[in-house]
């Protein structure tokens, strides 16, 4: 049995069956609106993008964090807006630019956000990064909301509505063959070398920045799939993959799980997004990957 994917008010089931041949989907009904949820993430982006406004991309100075990773002064402003448009009593919060409150872990409700997602991009002036919400029930990231400021873009959706594009009804890509694919890499994975071994894939390979917008792209069928090899944390991927599963799309971790949020350690070893008939050929051939690792020098 694969991940439970949700998308238009279903729950899909996709269950394994014979090599060769499509999984079989069993389609049941959800009955939890997320519409006030909805309108509080909209709400949070509409005040995020009057406080982007205050900045310039490519006219702002950075600080470094532990690990090397900058982090600017709009990042801690749009962690402090968000805050105060999300958050209510009872909900747990995690954020790439709050100190990790632990009693997080005693609730069933969680906002997992990243700020500004992309910062070496917004740094560097590229127009790839935006500001990443999820709402997680029980540990599914079941509603998400990504805005990129520089390209005017939002998207929002949940489990139980779907997904819009700038107030638009979209779904993933229905596309059957990988080899016909628009596939999103990670711009640094890509520098690292670590993207060789797809070149010969047969798919079109496009480099970009911020994890969480690639997501939103796949998730309005702008890109066909997008994965990372690397690790990230939930505030990177859990709104993204949120729009994915909303939009009638496949999202699962390198190990083949579903994406559990809330956890005590907030990362995980990488991320597969997709429309659903690539599912099997993707995650087939990064299994494959996995097993002979390109030869890669980290510096």
């Amino acid at each position: 049995m694969l991940p439970v994917q949700r998308a238009h008010g279903l729950r899909v089931l996709f269950l394994d069956t014979h090599a060769g041949k499509p999984p079989t989907v069993l389609l049941f009904m959800n009955h939890r609106s997320y519409a006030g949820i909805l309108d509080r993430i909209s709400s949070a982006l509409d005040a995020a993008r009057a406080v982007f406004s205050r900045f310039t991309p490519g006219e702002i100075e950075a600080e470094y964090k532990a690990g090397h990773d900058p982090v600017t002064e709009a990042d801690t402003a749009l962690d402090l807006v968000l805050r105060e448009q999300l958050l209510r009593p009872g909900e747990g919060w995690l954020s790439e630019e709050s100190v990790d409150d632990l009693s997080r872990l005693d609730r069933e409700q969680l906002w997992v956000v990243d700020p500004l997602d992309g910062t070496r991009e917004f740094i560097a002036g590229i127009p790839e990064f935006c500001i990443s919400i999820a709402y997680v029930e029980r540990g599914q990231a079941v509603a998400g909301g990504i805005l990129n400021p520089a390209t005017h873009e939002v998207f929002v959706g949940s489990l139980e509505s779907g997904v819009t594009y700038n107030g638009r009804r979209v779904q993933v890509s229905q596309l059957r063959d990988l080899k016909d694919a628009v596939v999103l890499a990670s711009r640094s994975e890509s520098k690292r070398g670590e993207w060789t071994q797809f070149q010969n894939g047969g798919f079109k390979v496009r480099p970009m920045g911020s994890v969480a917008y690639k997501l939103a792209l796949v998730s309005a069928g702008l890109a066909d799939a997008t994965f990372t090899l690397t690790p990230k944390h939930e505030w990177d991927v859990a709104g993204g993959a949120a729009l994915v599963e909303s939009a009638g799309g496949f999202v699962s971790t390198l190990q083949g799980a579903g994406l559990r949020c809330n956890q005590a350690f907030p990362k995980i070893s990488g991320l597969i997004a997709c429309g659903p008939f690539l599912r099997d050929d993707l995650t087939g051939l990064i299994r494959r990957s996995q097993k002979h690792p390109p030869s890669v020098t980290l510096r």
